[in-house]
């Protein structure tokens, strides 16, 4: 989607459909939005009266305007009580907007900033989060579909943001075309992590990665299976055991300061496939398992936004990618393996795979200097009983980090939830036959797997997230759709924006 601003008057900007919008309880519109209703000879404050326009949060009116003004249909969108407004309600809304004006025939919008009024907020954050809210809410995965339905082909192709003060409009742009990139990697990861595993096998996500790191500012290292075993990664080859495909580690390097080691390191899971093994899973929703490498996707996705916003950083990704497979020889329960540290791993269930493709990423970019990690894997389901589908688990062992990391989230309108890390957990993955065993039971599940990671980061500071509650969405709503939902993109983003040097 192309997203421009452009200085001039909503009620005579020319596009398929144009936005105005309205506060709940407001009766008399003014401003943008009353100059439409003057041009439409009262017709929005005609609907107020009789009740069909409210104002409420999410609604959306649209009225035909035959041709009493350039555009031939507006859509008046409300913004509910001024007291719930902010810049996550602008986001939401911006989403919803470009999913109702998806239709055949409508490709060109033009809106107003929606909250820049009397809503009292910064026209540039404004900006941004109309960008994002739009292209996470044009998004759709269609890669696979073939036929010719236009309703789920329809696109909207440009939006125009429209600004009466030109002293504004650089500032705005430049605002707009931030939240742009930001989107667009999301949907990056959102489309890795819809596609069938047919499609996407480690190799697979390699080339896409290598289409990433074709950016000029990046570098890229795909490291095969022999380079894994010289480096001494048992844990990440154990997992791979069972699968014909190969297993890739993939690092992405972004020195935007060029000093030595890296001031932040993102570690994605990777498993292109999960079938849990020998310790195999039920039939039943076997299918999901395609996406449980969307934390690799993430910060892959991630990369792509650092490249094109290029802060004064250094930023490494690391995506440890394999197939988990039955074969004939795959890993076992009772196996014990060794990680890139040394430290011996008795595996009792071979479905609790992904810390252990973690535990040697988390090893190599300790190796490569990194001064902070933060790791981002679909890793338990224990978290979606504790969180449900409204955050993200977060476990750490540095307050500092944390609360950067809480504070990035949070711009990016997401919900993280922070775990406690007590010494007493320690105790659950304690192995008798090697150091520590990859699963600590079902008590503190999530915690325990955290506990598991603590041991290939020494004291290094970090942040382990847990998505596995919210990576895949049922519905649409606001900025997050149904499928792939991209959730931690945009907050990795915005913690390696905060680790610039000005």
């Amino acid at each position: 989607m192309d997203i421009s601003v452009a200085q001039g008057d909503i009620s005579k900007t020319e596009a398929d459909i144009v936005i105005v919008n309205l506060f709940e309880g407001v009766k008399t519109p003014s401003g943008a939005t009353g100059a439409v209703d003057q041009a439409l000879e009262g017709a929005i404050s005609h609907l107020i009266e009789l009740g069909d326009i409210r104002g409420k949060a999410g609604e959306l009116t649209i009225i035909h305007t035959f041709g009493k003004i350039a555009a031939p249909r507006v859509v008046v969108a409300g913004l509910g009580k001024t007291e719930d407004f902010d810049i996550h309600s602008i986001r939401n809304l911006s989403a919803e907007i470009i999913r109702s004006c998806r239709k055949p025939g409508v490709t060109n919008v033009a809106s107003i900033t929606h909250g820049a009024g009397i809503g009292g907020l910064s026209p540039d954050s404004c900006a941004q989060a109309m960008a994002e809210g739009a292209v996470l809410g044009a998004y759709q995965f269609l890669r696979h579909k073939t036929g010719s339905d236009e309703d789920a082909k329809a696109a909207i192709t440009q939006l125009t943001l429209v600004e009466q003060d030109n002293t504004k409009i650089e500032s705005m742009v430049n605002a707009a075309e931030r939240g742009r990139v930001l989107a667009e990697a999301t949907n990056l990861a959102r489309d890795l992590a819809n596609e069938p595993a047919n499609h996407l096998n480690p190799t697979d996500l390699a080339a896409r990665a290598a289409g990433v790191a074709s950016a000029p500012n990046l570098e890229l290292e795909v490291m095969e299976e022999k380079e894994m075993e010289e480096k001494g990664m048992g844990a990440l080859l154990s997992v791979a055991r069972g699968s014909v495909q190969p297993a890739k580690l993939i690092r992405i390097s972004y020195k935007g300061r060029g000093a030595e080691g890296y001031d932040l390191a993102l570690v994605g899971k990777g498993i292109t496939f999960d079938t849990g093994g020998i310790s195999i899973k039920p039939a039943q929703g076997m299918e999901a398992m395609k996406a449980d490498m969307t934390g690799a996707a993430s910060v892959i996705a991630a990369m792509q936004a650092i490249a094109a916003l290029a802060p004064n950083a250094d930023i490494l990704a690391i995506a440890p990618c394999t197939e988990n497979m039955p074969g004939g020889n795959a890993s076992r329960p009772g196996d014990v393996v060794a990680a890139m540290n040394g430290k011996t791993i008795e595996i009792l269930n071979t479905d609790a795979e992904g810390r252990l493709v973690l535990a040697d990423g988390l090893c190599y970019a300790r190796e490569l200097g990194a001064r902070h990690i933060v790791d981002v894997a679909t890793l338990t389901g224990a978290i979606s009983v504790a969180l449900g589908e409204q955050a993200y688990g977060l476990m750490t062992n540095d307050d500092s980090l944390a609360k950067r990391f809480e504070s990035a989230a949070e711009a990016a309108g997401e919900r993280s939830w922070r775990l406690p890390m007590f010494k007493e957990y320690d105790d659950q993955i304690k192995s008798t036959v090697g150091e520590i065993k990859n699963t600590g039971g079902r008590g503190a599940g999530s915690i325990t797997a955290a506990k598991f990671l603590e041991h290939f980061v020494d004291t290094t500071p970090w942040v382990h997230l847990d998505i596995a509650g919210v990576d895949m969405a049922s519905k649409d709503k606001g900025w997050i759709s149904k499928g792939a939902s991209g959730q931690a993109v945009r907050a990795l983003v915005n913690l390696a924006l905060d680790f610039a040097v000005d």
